[in-house]
Formats: structure tokens, sequence, C-alpha cells
């Protein structure tokens, strides 16, 4: 099906569906536990960028691949082989030689606590130095990748962009080369203060963002983001339940004033009662209309971390396929939601499952 918000290049003319450029770090997650008491972790791969372009893989069986790098060494070898359980094809990996002791390279670890009731969720980052964060402009040949390869869907994202002065140059380039041979562009803002106040450079994150953003057909991003990550004067925010998506919908149209190019600005909304249970939505603008998803008033939550990846995901493979906008944002939600009743950041739910979900299905067993 075509997708009349959207033109995609056709499949059989694209070796991937989905292309993701970003870090993939090694999760330590201490369960039921505090990271200062454990003893024990259940590891997981995820990075923002690249649990979009798994969950496409792994949830909905597209072709994806991810654009990231990797020190050759035993931790990167592992996050290799978590990376090809999860469905993502693994030759765009640039590999760096190791030093023996991790001067020079190293994977970047992110040991994160789910959080219960009334305690957070907590992420402690160990990234600095990470093989990810070295990756320069002009290693990666994106005319090849987008023109000769082909690709529909490329999705990258602030957090990457962020993680040094090298990787902001390369998502630049990434994303004006997908802009030039008709891919697809989403880009995820997600604002993280700990890595552009790293930046020498105070106005870092709006000149980068600002380029990002003249190059994206697909945004996703708040009020927060808009403000922060690309400067824009948005005035005083409305006071209101935020599930009612009223301050998106007054701020989507200026930001989209702003970057006419841009086809689709979406976000998700959040109403945190306690650590394990939330209300959960999303809503989208695109051609001058608001569109909200159901509202779940309740949503149990094991594990947040990923939710909002997982709507990306489901958003975009929703789009690719040629489903309305509506549609795809209610694939965006129950995909969510799914995601978060699980741990690590990326997806376990299949794509019956979301599917089910999206069309008014309940917890009832499974039999």
């Amino acid at each position: 099906m075509s997708n009349p918000l959207l033109t995609l290049r056709p499949a059989a003319d694209c070796q991937w569906d989905m292309v993701a450029l970003g870090e993939v770090m090694l999760r330590f997650d201490p369960g039921e536990r505090r990271v200062r008491n454990a003893r024990s972790f259940d590891v997981w791969e995820g990075g923002g960028e690249y649990n979009v372009a798994r969950a496409a893989a792994r949830t909905f069986g597209l072709r994806s691949s991810v654009v990231t790098a990797l020190p050759d060494n035993e931790l990167g070898r592992l996050t290799e082989d978590l990376i090809a359980q999860g469905g993502v094809d693994r030759r765009h990996i640039l590999w760096r030689d190791f030093d023996g002791i991790g001067r020079n390279t190293r994977v970047g670890l992110n040991f994160t606590e789910r959080g219960f009731g009334l305690r957070p969720a907590l992420g402690v980052s160990d990234r600095a130095n990470s093989a990810a964060s070295q990756i320069a402009p002009g290693e990666i040949d994106w005319d090849h990748l987008f023109g000769v390869a082909g690709v529909r869907w490329f999705h990258t994202g602030g957090i990457f962009a962020a993680l040094s002065a090298t990787t902001a140059q390369v998502a630049i380039e990434a994303v004006e080369a997908a802009r030039r041979h008709g891919t697809v562009v989403s880009y995820d803002l997600n604002y993280r203060a700990s890595l552009w106040n790293s930046h020498p450079d105070p106005d870092a994150a709006r000149a980068v963002n600002r380029r990002i953003a003249s190059s994206v057909d697909v945004m996703i991003g708040d009020r927060h983001g808009f403000e922060t990550c690309l400067g824009l004067e948005l005035g005083k925010p409305p006071a209101g339940d935020p599930m009612d998506g009223d301050d998106f919908a007054a701020v989507a149209p200026q930001f989209a004033a702003t970057f006419p190019e841009t086809r689709l600005v979406a976000a998700t909304l959040r109403r945190p009662t306690t650590s394990s249970q939330n209300g959960w939505s999303a809503i989208a603008w695109a051609d001058g209309q608001v569109h909200r998803a159901p509202v779940r008033e309740t949503v149990d939550i094991l594990d947040r971390v990923g939710g909002g990846d997982a709507f990306v995901s489901g958003l975009a493979v929703a789009l690719m396929e040629g489903h309305d906008l509506d549609t795809a944002l209610g694939w965006g939600t129950a995909h969510g939601a799914l995601a978060m009743t699980t741990p690590g950041d990326a997806s376990m739910a299949s794509r019956a499952e979301v599917i089910a979900l999206a069309s008014g299905g309940d917890a009832r067993t499974i039999r």
C-alpha cells in the first residue's frame, strides 16, 4: 500500500526497510534490586536509535540494519551477538582496534534500575570514549547505502548527535544524504542535558538540531525538545492535564512553520502516577490537523525504558505499510505499552500482539 502522508521508496527497490544510526550500549539490569546493592545483572543491548530498528526487525519482520561502531574485543563481540539475536543486520558496524584496557575505545555501559511505585527509574551511564562516540564524518558511504543499496526509512536521534562534535556532523551528513536519495528520515530529539552540556560550544545543541531538522520528514518531539534543542520561543504552556495534548497541539504548528519540510510531528503523552503506573497516549500533527491516539488511563509498567522507542517503531512500520496516521498512532501506542511490560530496552512483543491491542484487545489469557 502507498501512504498519502509520506512518499516512500518501493520495497522492491531497496535492500533495507529501516536503517538506524546510533550507539548500541550494554544495559546492566539489576532486576528488582538497586544498582548499589546488586550481586548480579541481566545484560541486554540497547540504544535510543537502535531500539527502533530492532523492533522493526524482531517484532514486525522488516529488513533492518544499524550503523554504529564497536571495539574489537569480547564486550564488542557480545554486543554484536545481542544485535544478531535482535534480527538486525551487522554489516554496517565499524570495528575499532582495542588497546587492551579501554583508553582508546570501549562499549558504552548503562546501568538501569526499573523503579517501582514511588521509587523512580534510574539510569547510570558509563559511556565516555565509546567507539560510537568517535565515528567521524566521511567514514560511512551514505550515498552507497541510500542510493545504491536503498533504504526506505532512516532513523536517528539527538542522543547520537550529542555524543561528540564528530557524531553531530555524522548525523547531519546522514540525514542530508538520506533526503537526497528519497529516503524518509525520522529523528527523535531525545534531549539529554548531560550529553549536550559536555560540548565546548554551548550553542551546539541548537545549531546541530536546527540543521538536522531541515532534512527531517518525521520529527519526534514536544515543547521541551523544541525549546531546548531548537531554540524555539513558544510562549507559556497552557494549564491542564498533560494527557489532553493541548500543549502539543499549540506548539506543533509553530515547529512546522519553522521547519516546513517536516511532514509529521509526533510525541507520546504520559501521566506518571507512580513508576509502576502511567497514563499513556500519543498525539501527532500533519497537514494542519491534530490526530490523537486513544488514551489508556492506567498502564502497568515493569520497565519504562524503551517505551518511546517502541512507539516510534510501531508508528513508522504502520506508515511504511500504507496505513493512515490514526492507525499508525494506534500501533505505536500499543507497541509502547507492551514494550513497557517486559524488561530491557528492546521490545519483546509480537506483531500479532501489537495489532490485537491496537484493535481493542485486552489482557485475557491466550490459550
